[in-house]
């Protein structure tokens, strides 16, 4: 039976009955809390009055920001105070009951909270604490304020990217966060690792999560170049060729594929040319060989060269927007897509990139709006109904003061 033959109906939640506190905010955080979100674990978001920052961040619609429900949604939200002592007094009620707390502060920030690991561990010997930061939690560099471009530029990723770039000498501009979202998916798998460690131990742990460590495993080959001499140009055995209407990226990364595209080519003589008979001498010659290869894509649109390509086995795709994207056929069938109302009204986010048989693995359907459970976790906390009464048609966060 195929995943997609599965009865949702009775699938279960990978982390259903988990309890996780949720101090992160922007995106590494966020995006690993949503994760654990999808996968069935209470999430209890913890923000200010005024709520966190990426709650602005457009597209708004009647107040309500889709960047922030797509990092948020299916998470509950509690209003509190953090610098008030009777909100941090219910956070610790509320450690106590806790599998998992996630943080992305700067270092040090939790520790004079009085929330840090050693505080709460004493509370909850079982609770597994997930510290997020640009550079680790100690370390001559730890408490330096870290953004994904920051980390991207201090990984050496940039100059690794810009090395593939022939003919530019000054570093670009990436407005594409992969640290925040690489790192939050390592924190996830961390998080994940110490649940089943903790299922022997009895024990949690302090999970300490590095931006510019996450950012250093993309780049696979420049780190081991770094470390021994090589030839100056490696240059990979793909890249963009040009169409009649647009690019379609190409990559000849095997012999096979490589005697296949010079068949859709038309030419193949290329296979005993000594400019292309080798890997390494198609890698010394790679100019010369897209050429020949543009001088055949040029005359056709891009369409009918993905399906030249398609056609005899050659690894390819066009160069498509985001929205192009979206509307593959392919992520139809995947059920990649879920829609999720807010005040707003409603839009679509991605689900996790991975399908279980035995799982339901999506987003939830409804974002929650700003403090709508601090109420009721309040009650939990164990604060009288007059107590939690005196905060009504008040910011909570000023009545915590």
């Amino acid at each position: 039976m195929t995943i997609a033959a599965n009865d949702e109906a009775n699938l279960t939640k990978s982390f259903a009955g988990l309890r996780v506190l949720d101090f992160s905010t922007t995106i590494a955080g966020p995006h690993c809390t949503r994760m654990l979100a999808d996968m069935g674990a209470e999430v209890i978001k913890i923000e200010q009055a005024e709520g966190e920052t990426m709650r602005t961040r457009p597209p708004v619609r009647n107040g309500c920001s889709t960047v922030f429900g797509q990092l948020n949604v299916g998470k509950k939200s509690f209003v509190l105070d953090l610098k008030s002592p009777n909100a941090i007094e219910i956070v610790r009620r509320l450690v106590a009951t806790a599998d998992v707390l996630v943080e992305n502060f700067r270092p040090g920030v939790m520790r004079r909270l009085k929330l840090d690991y050693g505080s709460l561990n004493e509370l909850n010997p079982k609770l597994i604490y997930c510290s997020i930061s640009g550079y680790g939690q100690t370390g001559p560099s730890a408490e330096l304020p870290a953004y994904a471009p920051v980390i991207h530029a201090a990984s050496g990723y940039e100059m690794a990217h810009l090395a593939y770039q022939p003919g530019r000498s000054r570093p670009d501009y990436c407005g594409i966060y992969h640290a925040d979202v690489l790192t939050g998916v390592y924190a996830f798998g961390a998080i994940s690792a110490a649940l089943y460690q903790r299922h022997g131990t009895r024990k949690g742990q302090h999970i300490d999560v590095s931006m510019l460590e996450s950012m250093l495993s993309l780049t696979l080959n420049e780190l081991q170049w770094s470390q021994f001499e090589v030839k100056p140009s490696q240059r990979p055995l793909f890249g963009p060729v040009e169409t009649a209407d647009g690019y379609v990226m190409l990559a000849v990364a095997s012999e096979k594929t490589f005697q296949s595209l010079t068949l859709v080519v038309g030419h193949p003589e290329w296979v005993s040319d000594p400019r292309f008979a080798k890997y390494s001498d198609r890698r010394d010659h790679w100019g010369d060989l897209m050429s020949g290869v543009e001088a055949w894509s040029r005359t056709l649109t891009t369409e009918k060269c993905l399906t030249a390509l398609n056609g005899h086995g050659v690894p390819c795709s066009a160069y498509r927007t985001v929205a192009e994207a979206l509307n593959d056929p392919q992520i139809v069938h995947r059920g990649a897509l879920s829609e999720v109302r807010d005040g707003g009204g409603t839009f679509k986010v991605l689900n996790l990139p991975f399908r279980m048989s035995g799982t339901t693995v999506s987003a939830a359907k409804r974002m929650s709006t700003l403090g709508e459970h601090t109420v009721a976790l309040l009650r939990e906390a164990g604060l009288s109904e007059d107590e939690i009464a005196a905060f009504s048609g008040k910011p909570l966060a000023a009545e915590l003061r």
